[in-house]
């Protein structure tokens, strides 16, 4: 195996397969565009599991995603795609930047989900753009932005159901997709709380790396109650 990428929570290897990658979970967090660093106990092992089971479900649920399956306890085989440049932000109650930068109330509901789009950047900052400039740029096309909205959607209901069922709201959430060989959109990356924003659905506690970024403690515990209810 040859490492073909490293970032802040994984690692990319080659295999002796020549579309199929291994990607390594870590337990490096980081918070802030790598402002903030620590290490997170366990965390690759349960962000690895939580991926793993998010993904077979979705799958099972016509969601096409580069997931293969789970070979280790930090882990996974997946399929190898190119990865655009977009990261896809959909928020159901206002938490984080809508607070932040525009206003909203902390935990309000959203009448609708929004969908946001960030520059996949660590070097400018990941920052919030429009579809005109995802066109400007040749990152994707209006077919693919379409397919993408669709899918995102589509799995925002998904992923609503499936967490509250396990007494969880899904604040928000990031997805990444990318292109295989034939030129078909998948989701890619991983679905944990690295990515998302979890509130147990009685008491609003965190659940998520907002513990990491803001020191509300109980950091690795929150990580583990969210495993432990997928179990």
């Amino acid at each position: 195996m040859n490492l073909i990428y490293e970032g802040k929570a994984k690692k990319i290897y080659t295999t002796d397969r020549e579309d199929v990658y291994l990607q390594e979970f870590k337990d490096d967090a980081t918070a802030f565009n790598g402002v903030k660093k620590d290490k997170i106990s366990h965390k690759g092992e349960i962000n690895n599991f939580i991926s793993s089971e998010i993904f077979k479900y979705l799958k099972e649920n016509s969601i096409p995603n580069h997931f293969i399956e789970k070979v280790s306890d930090t882990e996974m085989l997946i399929k190898k795609v190119e990865i655009i440049k977009v990261e896809v932000v959909c928020r159901n109650i206002a938490a984080g930047s809508l607070v932040k930068k525009l206003g909203f109330k902390e935990g309000e509901e959203l009448e609708n989900p929004i969908i946001e789009f960030y520059l996949k950047s660590d070097e400018l900052g990941d920052p919030l753009f429009t579809e005109e400039h995802i066109y400007a740029l040749k990152l994707a096309d209006k077919h693919d932005i379409g397919i993408i909205r669709k899918m995102t959607n589509y799995i925002n209901t998904l992923l609503k159901k499936f967490f509250l069922q396990r007494g969880i709201k899904l604040v928000d959430f990031k997805l990444e997709f990318g292109k295989d060989k034939h030129g078909n959109i998948l989701l890619a990356d991983e679905i944990s709380p690295d990515t998302c924003r979890f509130w147990d659905s009685l008491t609003n506690k965190k659940l998520d790396k907002d513990r990491f970024r803001f020191d509300l403690g109980e950091v690795e515990e929150s990580y583990q109650e969210i495993k432990n209810r997928l179990s």
